[in-house]
């Protein structure tokens, strides 16, 4: 929640000089999208995504919401020059196996007894998957349709939403834990919270929004695979470790199926679209 709210801070910090212009060409219904964007995207997915990571590691969390690509892929199956779902089924179930290999293995491991756990952790791996899947597809249909707000600006205005959600919610559960850490501990914690913020969210939260605008949504779900490598590198550099046989096979089996995935989005030198593009 410390996070979501140092997004809100940050963005509304940059937003101050320009505040009445941006929100200026918002309606009504930009302003319902922004709160559910908010909320399930941020304040829900980051909270499922920590749980998950608590219980059953960063791999296993890592590679289930490594799947968005093939979620967002099959909502944007019916867009315009989008490829037919029987050209992507090979490239969708090397994806899907891999994510049900590090579940299966998650389940099996001895490190981590406690099967209930486990299995809830799971649970809000997978919760997570919908939720940013829901919001990859719902915040780039937005973003078509509000064209005078800058793909910046749209991510700033996400946070200043996202930071007034997260002050009602972490008002009751941080306020209990106020006298039980020092005046160092809580400045290393929201030192840490808001360089997360500003290079996660609203620097990346930027980027996302241009590559959504750009690219057709198919194509930019498949962006995500980067996000997943990356947060596997980092979260065996943090655990000192190298993956074992079945994270290797599972991170294999997802990358496999995403680059498949991309190399059936590519369009042929030979087709009547390349030819027109290329014509003197």
């Amino acid at each position: 929640m410390a996070g979501r709210y140092s997004y809100g801070a940050i963005s509304a910090a940059l937003l101050m000089l320009r505040w009445r212009r941006v929100c200026a060409s918002l309606t009504l219904a930009d302003w319902k999208s922004l709160f559910w964007l908010s909320l399930i995207g941020n304040l829900i997915y980051y909270s499922l995504v920590g749980t998950g990571v608590q219980l059953v590691g960063i791999a296993t969390t890592s590679l289930i919401v490594g799947l968005i690509p093939v979620l967002v892929t099959l909502a944007g199956r019916h867009d315009a020059n989008a490829v037919s779902l029987r050209k992507l089924f090979p490239s969708l179930c090397c994806a899907v196996g891999g994510v049900v290999l590090i579940s299966w293995h998650a389940l099996i491991n001895d490190q981590r007894p406690d099967t209930a756990a486990n299995i809830v952790g799971i649970l809000c791996a997978s919760g997570a998957l919908l939720t940013w899947s829901w919001f990859a597809v719902s915040n780039a249909r937005r973003l078509v349709q509000v064209t005078n707000v800058s793909a910046h600006d749209w991510a700033l205005l996400m946070g200043v939403m996202t930071g007034a959600q997260s002050l009602l919610l972490a008002a009751p559960v941080l306020g209990s834990q106020v006298g039980t850490y020092g005046i160092s501990e809580w400045l290393h914690f929201l030192v840490v919270a808001g360089g997360v913020a500003l290079l996660s969210s609203v620097v990346g939260g930027a980027c996302w929004n241009q590559a959504s605008r750009l690219l057709s949504l198919a194509l930019s779900g498949q962006v995500l695979v980067i996000e997943t490598l990356a947060a596997l590198v980092f979260g065996f550099l943090w655990e000192r470790r190298l993956p074992d046989g079945y994270e290797l096979a599972a991170i294999a089996l997802l990358v496999s199926g995403v680059v498949w995935c991309l190399n059936c989005h590519r369009t042929p030198l030979h087709s009547p679209a390349v030819q027109l593009k290329h014509r003197p």
